[in-house]
């Protein structure tokens, strides 16, 4: 038998690349893997699913809409590899258009992307051929199929990967009208909204500015003429939200804002914007910094918990946004200076006693230890985690990222009091994510009990370390 016969038969009786051991190294992430995490459910605390999506119980078309509609990161890859924008975001046919994605898998070894493409492949379809140009056509003919029957709808989908919770991203003014449908017609999972007011922050632009505020001012009922009314306004939208089961708020921003202001000052700012007067520099921070501990202070009074997401710089490639609009793969990671502001706004809310629950997330690395300690600082015994470290957020959404911020938060913080991961996505193909992230929080503690960094005789506690971090942690702290 000459070497590629052997080597053929050698593979053909080898594990598929996706396996049940996938990524886990030793008997103990083995162990902790499959007894502690891998069958727990899911609370997806941050995701951008459409909730008239969800409501409808939507059914897609076909693999590519799926897979490749709105998806970012897989744009960013192809145009990488050198793929024509016609058949990213372009009028290409649909299985062009993924024809040209599986040319581009082979190309992303090493990224996160090609473990979670055979993720998704073979926990939602049960297909484990590796994707390549030489398959594109079995898998996406096959995919296809099965997307035009009842059990790979969206609501199917979130039921059988056990999603208990999930939560999406709404703007104060948003009607919730899918939400309220979906709680009228329960199918197991609970789908409820996340408060995401930046919109209420962005004066910067105030054509687009007073455009919002007449929006927000019908959805609330309330004529908003000052800084005043605005507060009032989306006090009013704040209360109907908590109504609609909300329990989260979240914020994108650059950094931090805890610029000195006075009253008088913000409403002069918010009426001129309302009249065409673009603000300045220093008038835009003062006011972000006024309006955010507003926020927060509404956050407090109703228990919630609030989100802040720090550290991406946006829309940087002017022409393709331009031609593209945003959220379409241009965005990047910052380099800002975070801790100064942020420790400042939090001993604000502090002094007052209205700082609420709070989950940090950086964008750039380097802020880990800084967001670590800063969540550190601020705990008071009240609630177990209270202040804590985010996971990996975007483009720290992979191995090294994770581990970075597992590390950081092992090393200044209680990791295991972690709520844990969350999809970030616009998908409802990314619930293996949370696969990938407990198989990678195995690995970590399993390899430290190897190298006699955990004892051993402790496995009950890691053991409850392992199904608290997938899950319980979450389930507790939200109050779902």
């Amino acid at each position: 038998m000459d070497i590629a016969n052997k080597i053929e038969k050698a593979l053909a009786g080898s594990k598929p690349f996706i396996n049940e051991d996938f990524m886990l190294t030793n008997s103990y992430a083995r162990e902790l893997y499959h007894e502690s995490a891998e069958n727990m459910p899911i609370i997806d605390y941050h995701c951008h699913l459409i909730p008239s999506m969800i409501a409808s119980n939507y059914k897609f078309k076909d693999l590519t809409e799926v897979w490749l509609g709105g998806d970012h990161y897989k744009w960013r890859a192809m145009r990488g590899n050198g793929v024509p924008e016609e058949f990213i975001t372009g009028d290409r046919s649909s299985y062009e258009k993924f024809e040209k994605w599986a040319e581009t898998v082979p190309y992303t070894m090493r990224n996160p992307l090609y473990h979670w493409t055979h993720l998704e492949l073979a926990r939602v379809f049960g297909i484990s051929e590796i994707l390549k140009p030489e398959s594109a056509r079995r898998i996406y003919d096959q995919c296809t199929e099965m997307l035009q029957t009842e059990e790979f709808r969206g609501q199917a989908l979130m039921t059988r990967f056990n999603v208990k919770v999930v939560c999406t991203t709404d703007d104060p003014a948003d009607t919730l009208e899918y939400h309220k449908q979906i709680a009228e017609n329960p199918f197991g999972t609970k789908v409820l909204p996340t408060w995401r007011p930046d919109k209420a922050m962005a004066i910067e632009e105030p054509n687009a500015y007073k455009a919002y505020i007449a929006k927000l001012s019908e959805a609330s009922g309330k004529e908003i003429r000052n800084y005043q009314d605005l507060l009032d306004a989306l006090q009013i939208r704040h209360d109907f939200f908590e109504s609609m089961g909300c329990r989260l708020s979240d914020h994108g921003l650059e950094t931090f804002y805890a610029e000195d202001f006075d009253l008088a000052d913000i409403d002069r700012i918010f009426k001129n914007t309302l009249i065409g007067i673009v603000p300045s520099d220093e008038d835009v921070l003062k006011f972000r910094s006024a309006i955010l501990l507003d926020f927060a202070r509404m956050d407090a009074a109703s228990g919630w918990t609030q989100q802040f997401h720090v550290g991406a710089i946006r829309n940087n490639n002017t022409r393709m946004f331009l031609s593209l609009g945003p959220d379409t793969g241009y965005d990047a990671i910052h380099d800002v200076q975070c801790a100064a502001a942020g420790h400042k706004f939090f001993d604000k809310l502090a002094m007052e006693d209205k700082l609420a629950k709070t989950i940090l997330y950086c964008l750039n690395p380097k802020d880990n230890e800084v967001l670590a300690t800063m969540a550190y600082t601020f705990n008071d015994g009240t609630v177990a985690g209270k202040m804590q470290l985010g996971s990996g957020w975007w483009f720290l959404d992979q191995e090294d990222g994770m581990r970075k911020q597992m590390n950081a938060l092992s090393a200044l913080g209680l990791i295991s009091r972690f709520v844990g991961m969350l999809t970030d996505s616009r998908s409802f193909l990314s619930y293996p994510r949370h696969e990938y992230f407990r198989r990678i929080l195995c690995n970590v503690l399993g390899e430290d009990i190897a190298n006699g960094k955990l004892p051993a005789s402790e496995m009950d506690t890691i053991h409850r370390m392992v199904s608290d971090i997938s899950y319980n942690n979450a389930a507790k702290y939200f109050g779902f």
